[in-house]
């Protein structure tokens, strides 16, 4: 794996149609800051919206995974999540102009064209990768899926898919490193089984496909009747079945390819845990429930590991956003503006910094003697900082103020003195929702944590906002 981040050097235009939705789409893959990770951005809506690539998005997995953030949706992001995580590109911004990703021919091998011909830059960020130690499982007793995770050098995945019909068989595929991805995996095309597009054609569900972009496998008797519906779904002159049991609209890749295909769905789904995995995934009969499943669970297990883990700070590096910048964001002003710089941001997490100086007012008050922090403006710092995360979701930050409407679980864990440089790191705990955004928190001075807390904001447009 590569040590640092990644994006793209220039920005790939792909265009194409939804498979379920049938609608023209034009798909944009964006360079992105460092530690930004894969955002979605509806540019067809205005204002346009964002919904990051995480599994606590994940809003249905019954024909694809579909994220949603508030009312605004992205399906059948498998097969670009994918993509991009076989290529080791960390931060995009993966603009489109509907709601679904195009389905090119099935696979991930357009998207990966696309990213190879646009470079692929690293960035100075080091990737934080999540390195497993112990394993981490989960079964759904009803579908039959199972995926566990045991610790290994680097990111293998092992998948074994059985659906108990003849014209399939059992299947396995293995890809023992993430450089396999492009050769053995990215090319490997979406498949169903002729009964399943019969019942999609019929309901309606399935508008953009083409012959061209999947694999059917023919699990039924097939007569004149289904024969000239396909013909004239497809607009193709003569389908019939091969010798392999699948329809002639396709060659395959490989014998194996349905399961290389659910080995590349895997990949793009476990993505939103949102790192880097050091692990060798098992998945056993996964679909997009139990991969999406397995993700959150990645996702929870990720963020306790990291809840202790103080950020990196180089004070010689350039900030994110400087003061200036957060006084054009926030509408708090000295001495209350409690927040020095911003070191990250992205749409689910933000890091900040306060330098915490003996000319501080509070400290005239505040033990002067003994001059120590007040924890309540710990707390207002953190929070300032958490209302960055929240102002960043919204085109016009400065028309906006933030209200905090809840604090839980708050506990002080150190002194904070004078000459301490006081880091704050927050993640959202839930999709913001309308204008409510539920955030935890850490205070780190150095690698000790001295602070901590639960908190719950509201966003609202104000007008005439003095400066």
């Amino acid at each position: 794996m590569n040590t640092n981040q990644q994006t793209l050097t220039k920005e790939a235009i792909i265009e194409g149609t939804g498979l379920h939705t049938g609608k023209k789409v034009v798909m944009k893959l964006c360079p992105a800051e460092e530690n930004t990770g894969v955002v979605f951005r509806r540019v067809d809506l205005n204002p346009s919206v964002d919904i990051p690539a995480l599994a606590s998005y994940v809003h249905d997995t019954s024909r694809g995974t579909t994220l949603k953030h508030n009312d605004s949706l992205v399906y059948t992001v498998e097969h670009v999540m994918a993509a991009l995580a076989g290529m080791e590109v960390d931060n995009c911004i993966v603009e489109i102009n509907n709601e679904e990703i195009p389905i090119m021919d099935g696979s991930s091998a357009p998207f990966v064209k696309a990213i190879k011909e646009a470079g692929i830059s690293p960035q100075s960020a080091e990737r934080v990768i999540f390195e497993v130690k112990e394993i981490i499982r989960f079964s759904d007793e009803n579908g039959g899926s199972e995926i566990i995770c045991l610790p290994a050098d680097e990111l293998k995945i092992t998948v074994l898919v059985d659906y108990e019909t003849e014209v399939l068989g059992t299947q396995n595929a293995v890809m023992d490193s993430i450089k396999d991805f492009e050769s053995q995996i990215s090319e490997s095309r979406t498949f169903s089984f002729l009964h399943e597009l019969e019942y999609l054609l019929d309901k309606g569900l399935i508008k953009g496909g083409d012959i061209k972009n999947a694999i059917i496998y023919v699990d039924k008797q097939i007569d004149e009747v289904t024969i000239k519906k396909l013909q004239e779904v497809f607009d193709q002159p003569a389908v019939e079945v091969k010798p392999n049991g699948i329809l002639n609209n396709i060659e395959l890749k490989h014998p194996n390819e349905a399961a290389r295909h659910k080995l590349l769905d895997v990949l793009g789904d476990i993505s939103l845990a949102g790192s880097p995995i050091r692990g060798h995934i098992i998945a056993t009969k996964p679909g997009h429930k139990a991969n999406t499943e397995f993700a959150k669970e990645l996702l929870s297990v990720i963020k306790q590991s990291r809840k202790n883990e103080a950020p990196k700070y180089d004070p010689s590096a350039e900030p994110l956003m400087d003061i200036v910048q957060i006084m054009n964001m926030l509408p708090h002003r000295p001495p209350f503006l409690l927040v020095d710089k911003i070191l990250e941001l992205s749409g689910a997490h933000v890091v900040g910094l306060k330098n915490v100086t003996m000319n501080e007012s509070f400290f005239n008050g505040h033990f002067p003697g003994a001059p120590v922090m007040p924890g309540v403006l710990q707390v207002e710092a953190m929070a300032q900082v958490g209302g960055i995360l929240a102002l960043s979701t919204v085109p016009d930050p400065e028309n906006y103020l933030t209200y905090f409407l809840r604090l839980d679980n708050v506990k002080f864990k150190s002194k904070v003195l004078p000459g301490d440089t006081l880091i704050f790191k927050l993640q959202l705990t839930a999709p913001i929702r309308r204008g409510l955004v539920q955030m935890s928190g850490e205070a780190y001075v150095g690698n000790k944590v001295v602070m901590q807390a639960e908190m719950m904001a509201q966003i609202k447009k104000e007008k005439n906002i003095e400066e």
